[in-house]
């Protein structure tokens, strides 16, 4: 039962967000043909559209499935709020952006990559960095509530939590199979992040917890001017050349398609995992 229903979870999240991505581009667009014209001249709003849409579909399919047909309610979900759950967003925001930037600085140790000056001054980059974390911000969470919401409750409450959190974490990095560039390591270490996200899940903040820890990850390597997870976001005044060999720094994928990455992510995973001792032990 809990593997059907994790089933439905994921093809009812995607059939609305399919519905919902396509009926605002529609809207934004008015035809089809526009549609696949402003998903290349403007992919940056397209993330964003998709990232709403995908939110807002697997919110509906939480309550439909987690809450009204499992009876799961806030507490079983790990949605705290209040002060642990801000508590909780700031600590994941700041261990997911610290693996970041330790999976880069490990890359400029070892290899020639390394950042050069751009044109444009700090305005330009605070402006810049800001819309571009908040396009990250609805796909991450949307991401968090799909792959550690209703189907990580459901399959930890049968198969345990271990076994959970890395069956979602495979099927999250199979879910990125088709960005641009994916290697096997970059898949890889993408399950692997997915490992240390399903921990953060875990960690007190619950998912609030997971969305910092994933929008940390993800903004960090933006705002540094790195691809995240292929996808390359245009950052003024500096310009970051990830050098070679690309199985070590990821070249053009980012830092998740090479070996530094999968040192930053094994550390951030013990990282959390005792925070999580230290916390169920208080």
């Amino acid at each position: 039962m809990a593997v059907g229903w994790s089933a439905a979870f994921f093809l009812l999240s995607l059939l609305l967000t399919t519905l919902l991505a396509f009926g605002a581009a529609y809207l934004i667009t008015g035809s089809a043909e526009g549609i696949r014209e402003w998903t290349r001249a403007s992919p940056a709003d397209s993330l964003l559209v998709q990232g709403i849409a995908s939110l807002v579909a697997s919110l509906a399919a939480t309550w439909l499935i987690g809450v009204r047909a499992n009876l799961l309610d806030r507490t079983a979900l790990r949605y705290e709020g209040g002060r642990r759950g801000v508590a909780g967003f700031g600590v994941g925001l700041l261990v997911g952006g610290a693996a970041a930037l330790a999976a880069l600085l490990l890359a400029v140790a070892l290899t020639d990559a390394g950042w050069i000056r751009e044109a444009g001054g700090w305005e330009q980059y605070a402006g810049a960095t800001s819309r571009t974390l908040a396009v990250l911000a609805p796909a991450a969470a949307a991401e968090e509530v799909l792959f550690r919401g209703v189907p990580l409750v459901l399959l930890a409450a049968v198969f345990g939590r271990a076994a959970a959190i890395a069956a979602l974490a495979l099927l999250f990095g199979v879910a990125h199979v088709s960005n641009p560039g994916a290697t096997p390591l970059a898949l890889a270490n993408i399950a692997g992040a997915g490992v240390f996200l399903g921990l953060a899940f875990y960690a007190p903040g619950g998912i609030l917890t997971a969305f910092g820890a994933h929008l940390g990850w993800n903004g960090a390597l933006a705002a540094l001017d790195a691809p995240v997870s292929g996808l390359p976001f245009r950052i003024p005044m500096i310009d970051y050349e990830a050098g070679g060999p690309g199985w070590l720094t990821g070249g053009g994928f980012g830092p998740e398609g090479g070996l530094t990455a999968t040192v930053a992510i094994a550390l951030a995973c013990l990282v959390t995992v005792r925070w999580t001792r230290k916390d169920l032990a208080a």
